[in-house]
């Protein structure tokens, strides 16, 4: 009965057979940061590093049903939601949060593997913008993900990435952290967006390192660090800085 009392993050999204991403990265990230985890499977692969061979979707009741256990059982304090698959499963996680507001949720809006695989089914991304991003805390997409949500090009400098995110933030999302991976240049920056608050930029060296799931680790470390009760934008910056240093460990082995 304990362990009911310690925060748990609420884990939605896809396994990942090779453990480079998806939910084995979730868990890897968020345990280390002494939080523990609950899940909801969105998907089942088949994948390894170069590429995804099969997608098999949960039902929507299912993944639905498994957040509503997981959030009985345990003492959730926050949500981290990955791939989804399908616009219904959009639909069924989004019911689920409105039952649960006071839960803070982030989303990584994964659209496609690192391969080039989409992930997410044609009509799910109308589905996301409409009925899942607004009710989440955060949402996390790179440079690729933003221009995809907003249907333009992709920004040709950082600029044109504030005038997307703000685009999206007008479709009422709460707030956005636009990843500056994909981005060129010496330094990566990533860009939070709030309403009625000035962007914040956080700034790092860029590294010759490359290592998948970063995405995953970084949403994962900000839903472990406001589960842990911190503010928005020290999670984000313990979260960039949680994955600098994972790079930066990588790139020296």
């Amino acid at each position: 009965m304990a362990l009911r009392r310690d925060p748990y993050v609420l884990v939605v999204g896809g396994s990942d057979s090779s453990g480079g991403a998806g939910i084995a990265r979730d868990i890897e990230t968020i345990s280390s940061i002494g939080v523990r985890t609950c899940l909801a499977v969105t998907a089942l692969t088949v994948q390894t590093h170069e590429a995804v061979m099969e997608i098999h979707h949960s039902p929507p009741r299912l993944v639905a049903e498994q957040m509503r256990a997981a959030l009985q059982a345990n003492e959730v304090a926050a949500i981290k939601i990955g791939m989804l698959s399908t616009a219904e499963i959009v639909v069924a996680v989004a019911g689920v949060l409105r039952e649960n507001p006071q839960v803070p949720a982030v989303l990584d809006p994964v659209l496609a593997s690192t391969s080039g695989r989409a992930l997410l089914k044609a009509g799910a991304i109308a589905a996301m913008k409409r009925d899942l991003m607004p009710l989440c805390r955060l949402v996390t997409p790179n440079l690729i993900e933003l221009a995809l949500l907003v249907g333009s090009e992709l920004a040709a400098d950082e600029d044109g990435a504030v005038l997307q995110g703000q685009e999206l933030m007008a479709a009422q999302a709460q707030a956005l952290l636009i990843k500056g991976g994909h981005a060129p240049g010496p330094r990566s920056t990533d860009i939070l967006l709030r309403s009625n608050h000035a962007p914040i930029r956080f700034d790092s060296p860029r590294l010759a390192a490359s290592m998948r799931g970063t995405g995953c680790m970084l949403a994962s470390a900000i839903a472990a660090h406001l589960a842990k009760a911190s503010p928005l934008e020290d999670s984000v910056r313990k979260g960039k800085r949680f994955v600098f240093e994972k790079l930066q460990k990588n790139a020296a082995e």
